[in-house]
């Protein structure tokens, strides 16, 4: 990933530095499972992490420029180091077994990281949606005016999507964490399910149940997919934040510092950046998807297509979704809001809000749904043409009149019978259990 976007536990998580410790700690575990066995000399895990191996990843890739294969420059450099007890690692083993269960650990711990981003986020919108449980805006359908809403209403719907995410999260966490200590075609032949057994349950990793030499990558498909979901429904309310910044709208905006410009050429311009930054970036999480959902159809019982994805897509993807939600939180909590724009805006209309509960009101006086549909509507139009307000046009129409009175018509202009569940609504939301 590009520093631009990198967090700096994320970049600790996918240095070089990282992923050759953790392919010497799978090692080590499986080799201190062998020595249970008892075909490895008690001792020799021991051995070796007495010695404190720092590994060199520049000195890794100078072997690799030689051997063209990365695990075995990994084993070579580890016998420079720790001596004769470094040939008894990796007995019985193969490459994957060390890349996939290395794998699984990285990611793993990467979904930890994004967890906790994915709580403050959610903590940062439970925040604003109680602040603004009874600030009155416009709901909208294809984006036109449609009935009244409140702001908090419309952030607890973002609300409780991210709170699926979160258990979106702990499942794809559940089925990633997995690993194989199988050997060549993954038949065991030169080790044993309790060998693997006891080396996965120290790595803290569930054996996969039948390994094809490499953990199947279904898993991992479902993995990104829901980091893709989980970015997806960021774009989703970064988009509306988009929407309601525009000019002619202006019902909340992002934060604009002291001493930011919004453009090289207009000084006026406050343009909504972090939104449409995380509206592109949820694009490369989403393709990031589509790539481990190919990862998945391999030959026979392995092959490596899926490898050179794998070394982009994983710290890319996990790196990304990690920078965009530390993004959306920082938006959320700096929203600017502006009520008295949300109650201008619901009153641009002239009540047009109000024509469903018109409707009703004559369906309910016995009058034929599809006929009263009309009345409203012809009145509804007027309206929309300028030619007088909602309310007016209604009252000066004595099909509707007649058959609800006046009182009946007014009464279907009440924000508070238009609202009267909202608090319900948003009490659900911030009930779900994250």
């Amino acid at each position: 990933m590009i520093p631009r976007y990198t967090p700096a536990d994320f970049a600790q998580l996918w240095s070089a530095e990282r992923r050759l410790s953790t392919w010497l700690e799978v090692e080590l575990a499986a080799c201190e499972a062998m020595e249970l066995a008892g075909i490895v000399p008690q001792g020799t895990a021991a051995s070796i992490r007495d010695k404190k191996l720092v590994l060199d990843a520049n000195r890794v890739d100078e072997i690799e420029q030689t051997t063209r294969h990365d695990v075995i420059a990994f084993l070579t450099h580890v016998e420079e180091l720790a001596g004769p007890p470094a040939r008894w690692l990796h007995r019985g083993m193969t490459s994957s077994d060390v890349l996939d269960t290395a794998f699984a650990m990285q990611l793993r711990d990467a979904t930890d990281l994004l967890d906790a981003r994915l709580r403050g986020l959610i903590f940062a919108l439970r925040k604003r949606v109680e602040e603004h449980r009874r600030t009155v805006m416009i709901g909208r359908s294809h984006g036109i005016h449609a009935e009244p809403i409140t702001f908090g209403l419309a952030l607890a719907g973002h609300y409780s999507e991210l709170v699926r995410g979160v258990a979106r999260l702990a499942a794809a966490r559940s089925e990633i964490s997995v690993g194989t200590i199988s050997g060549a075609v993954g038949t065991m032949a030169h080790l044993a399910p309790e060998i693997e057994a006891h080396a996965l349950s120290k790595l803290g990793l569930r054996a996969e149940p039948v390994p094809t030499q490499v953990v199947p990558r279904d898993r991992h498909a479902a993995y990104f997919s829901a980091l893709a979901v989980i970015a997806t429904a960021i774009e989703r309310l970064a988009t509306n934040v988009r929407h309601w910044q525009r000019t002619e709208v202006l019902e909340a905006e992002e934060p604009f510092t002291a001493g930011q410009k919004g453009s090289s050429a207009m000084p006026h311009k406050r343009n909504p950046i972090l939104s449409e930054n995380l509206c592109g970036l949820a694009r490369m999480v989403r393709a990031y998807a589509g790539a481990s959902l190919e990862n998945v159809a391999l030959w026979h019982e392995r092959d490596i297509s899926h490898s050179s994805a794998e070394r982009m897509l994983a710290p890319d993807a996990t790196t990304t979704l990690g920078f965009m939600l530390e993004r959306c939180r920082r938006l959320v909590e700096g929203l600017v809001v502006y009520p008295e724009n949300m109650r201008g805006n619901l009153e641009k209309t002239g009540g047009l809000w109000a024509s469903e509960a018109v409707l009703l009101a004559l369906v309910h006086s016995g009058m034929a749904r599809q006929e009263a549909y009309v009345f409203v509507q012809r009145n509804a139009m007027k309206a929309w043409r300028h030619e007088g307000d909602f309310l007016s046009n209604l009252l000066s129409d004595t099909d509707v009149v007649s058959r609800v009175g006046e009182q009946k018509v007014r009464e279907a202009f009440s924000l508070e019978h238009a609202l009267h569940n909202v608090d319900a609504l948003i009490d659900r939301a911030l009930a779900l259990e994250v």
